[in-house]
């Protein structure tokens, strides 16, 4: 249901009580009539530093959601948004479909996430060979990766940074953020991709676009942008890449 800060929409959005940034994305945008209404799952213990306590880490997040979703009902969203994303790309396409399925079924309301915004953005684009990177371990680039090659993509390089703790996610600088870049980057890839909500990259993809000459995809901004059309939004955003700014 709009209301008088949100006369044209009310986002719904899920993410963890470590994330500071994509709200801040979100508001950074400053779209007029649109509101948005931020539900935490609880994370108590942030350690990401190896394959297992990533998978510890999802763990919490799979315990918590539930509450945050009961939460963020109440202000009646029009539309909920994932604001997590790795775990919308747990298990593949198929994975994907099931955990954005479930949230319908638990919601009633049309579900944006980021493996499926990162999908459409692609598609959008008319980009197929990628390079992807995140802030996560091996385990979570395996199924980002299996993600992308099941949805139809090539992706020519995947790598993490590794983070050792969720909040370190959002600790990432700019010259860290282009190292990764560059070492993913080759003339044959179409598109870089960045997944994982917390690393604060919006404003450096869109610098990199001009810079390298090809698509750089901030998922905070994919997902905006996929929130936005799907619900009948034509928005235009400037300095937040060309999915905002043009598509």
């Amino acid at each position: 249901m709009t209301n008088a800060v949100g006369p044209r929409a009310v986002f719904g959005v899920i993410v963890p009580s470590t994330n500071t940034v994509v709200e801040h994305d979100y508001w950074r945008a400053g779209l007029p009539g649109v509101a948005y209404r931020a539900g935490s799952m609880y994370i108590p213990d942030p350690v990401m530093s190896n394959d297992d306590d990533f998978r510890a880490l999802l763990g919490q997040i799979r315990a918590s959601i539930d509450t945050a979703v009961r939460d963020v009902l109440t202000a009646e969203p029009d539309r909920m948004v994932m604001g997590m994303s790795a775990e919308t790309f747990w298990g593949g396409v198929a994975g994907n479909a099931a955990f954005e399925q479930r949230l319908r079924d638990r919601t009633g309301l049309p579900v944006t996430t980021g493996a499926s915004s990162c999908r459409a953005a692609l598609r959008e684009l008319g980009c197929r060979r990628i390079a992807v990177f995140s802030p996560y371990q091996p385990v979570a680039d395996v199924e980002v990766g299996r993600f992308f090659t099941e949805a139809g993509f090539d992706v020519a390089a995947i790598t993490g940074l590794r983070c050792p703790t969720a909040m370190d996610i959002a600790r990432v600088g700019g010259d860290r953020l282009r190292e990764i870049v560059a070492a993913v980057d080759g003339p044959d890839v179409e598109a870089i991709v960045q997944v994982g909500t917390n690393l604060s990259f919006v404003g450096l993809a869109d610098q990199l676009e001009s810079e390298l000459g090809k698509p750089v995809v901030a998922i905070n901004a994919a997902t905006l942008w996929h929130a936005l059309r799907e619900h009948g939004l034509d928005d235009r955003v400037e300095g937040a890449g060309q999915l905002l700014g043009a598509h």
